[in-house]
């Protein structure tokens, strides 16, 4: 049957980098890369009064972010030290024999494609002191059927001391199915994962460690994007490597305030004490993590506590997935808006004054981002000064192969390393997919329209796998 062990889901060591359209498409924006080197080797800046003070204005414009990324840079090398530190601290105060009961909720709504194929994952980890509870929020599709079925047979033929349990209710939105789901939790540490999503198998064993300190309130996992056989998936892979890589900076100042859904971990009696998922702001996960670190707890990333999603295949699904994204976000930062600038003991003077007034400001410039860059490559253009773009170049490809190197599934990316030197446009397509749903997103808090779950059509990430041509190790 399918749960059973040695079936396990592992990504592709190869990709589909190589058709036609694809190679044509890396080698124009691999010439447009070079071409800006080569003018900036070979060509002679040419002052400009009349614009004298565009490179100011700009750099004045992106000092803050600058600074932001400037302090997240210092800080990442202290990530792997520090948590050996806090490895030794609660092997010191006799902690690390701490092997909680771990309850892993999966809320579906409307997930046939994917279901099975999750909780297998889950069955197949190798933490002994486990619960499964499988959440149907109403699906109209085949989920229960599959789900059911899938139990039955578990029951009957498994050894496994994994006890899955099934909870059927009427649709209600994913906050009411999480909140049902802690209930029935008898799990010291509660972890998320998406009906769309593979966990790895080591992820529960790596995680439990980093709740070695008792103010620790969450752990965001390492969320891969697992399909990656078309430009668009690709731009999902790269940009997810990019962002959880800057979460070990947070993870320092125990102030990751983006704990998505897909890899999440709470210790339950937090999220009792903090009063549950909020059933109004669609980014329930974004929501939770800020109140968490808004009571006063620390909150981590565990990059090697690797969950695998499935990333939109298509534009349109991008763009609806960005704009719930964007959406609950900003209705987040409204609900805790005390936090900013925030001088109370309780909390973290790094997410007060650095984080979460960045974030709202990177918001800020990103609304005018085309103005932004339109001036910048204008003067470029006209005063030859193609040297802080090339800079720009050679900061970032050396950048993403260092997330790549530093990755625990580094060789899961290294198709990334064909995109390094033309990540810095890639990221512009990322910033144009933000700017809609930014866009759309003051328009519905302006007109108070509310935004319904998105979805979008998926294949299952078996689709994108063979068993013959597996990953076995985490590096």
């Amino acid at each position: 049957m399918a749960f059973k062990k040695g079936k396990v889901w592992r990504p592709m060591n190869q990709t589909n980098l190589f058709s036609t359209r694809s190679i044509f498409l890396l080698l124009t924006l691999y010439s447009i890369s070079f071409l800006v080197i080569y003018l900036a080797l070979t060509t002679e800046y040419s002052p400009n009064d009349d614009l004298a003070g565009v490179r100011l204005t700009i750099f004045a414009l992106l000092a803050p972010i600058i600074f932001k990324y400037f302090v997240q840079l210092l800080s990442l090398p202290f990530y792997s030290p520090l948590e050996k530190i806090r490895r030794r601290k609660a092997i010191r105060q006799g902690m690390m024999n701490f092997s909680p009961k771990v309850s892993v909720l999966i809320p579906a709504w409307n997930e046939e494609v994917g279901i099975l194929k999750t909780i297998q994952s889950v069955v197949n980890t190798a933490y002994k002191n486990l619960e499964i509870i499988v959440v149907n929020d109403g699906s109209t599709d085949s989920t229960h059927r599959l789900v059911t079925g899938y139990i039955a047979e578990f029951k009957k033929n498994s050894q496994s001391a994994t006890e899955i349990k099934y909870l059927q209710l009427t649709n209600g939105g994913k906050a009411r199915a999480l909140n049902q789901g802690v209930r029935l939790a008898s799990g010291e540490i509660i972890v998320t994962v998406d009906a769309d999503s593979v966990m790895d198998e080591a992820a529960i064993e790596k995680l439990v460690p980093y709740f070695n300190d008792p103010k620790v309130g969450a752990v965001a996992g390492n969320v891969i994007v697992g399909n990656r056989s078309r430009p668009i998936e690709w731009l999902q892979q790269i940009e997810y490597l990019y962002g959880f890589f800057f979460k070990r900076a947070d993870s320092v100042f125990n102030s990751v305030y983006i704990i998505g859904g897909a890899a999440a971990a709470y210790r339950k009696e937090v999220l009792e004490d903090v009063g549950g998922f909020d059933h109004e702001i669609i980014t329930e996960d974004i929501e939770m993590s800020t109140r968490i670190l808004s009571e006063g707890y620390k909150t981590r990333y565990a990059t090697d506590v690797v969950v695998f999603t499935e990333g939109p295949a298509d534009w349109k699904g991008l763009c609806n997935q960005r704009l719930r994204w964007k959406f609950g976000r900003l209705l987040t930062f409204m609900k805790h808006k005390s936090l900013f600038f925030s001088t109370n003991k309780k909390h973290n003077s790094y997410l007060t004054f650095l984080l979460l007034p960045m974030a709202v400001y990177a918001e800020l410039t990103l609304m005018f981002e085309a103005l932004l860059l339109a001036i910048f490559y204008g003067y470029t253009i006209l005063t030859n000064d193609y040297v802080p773009l090339a800079f720009v170049i050679v900061f970032m490809t050396t950048l993403v192969v260092i997330q790549i190197l530093c990755d625990s599934k580094r060789r899961f990316h290294q198709n990334l390393l064909l995109l390094a030197p033309i990540a810095w446009m890639l990221f512009y397509i990322i910033d144009l997919v933000e700017w809609q749903a930014l866009c759309r997103s003051l328009k519905r808090l302006i007109t108070r329209q509310e935004l319904q779950w998105q979805k979008w059509v998926r294949v299952g990430l078996a689709q994108h796998t063979s068993q013959n041509e597996a990953l076995t190790e985490a590096d």
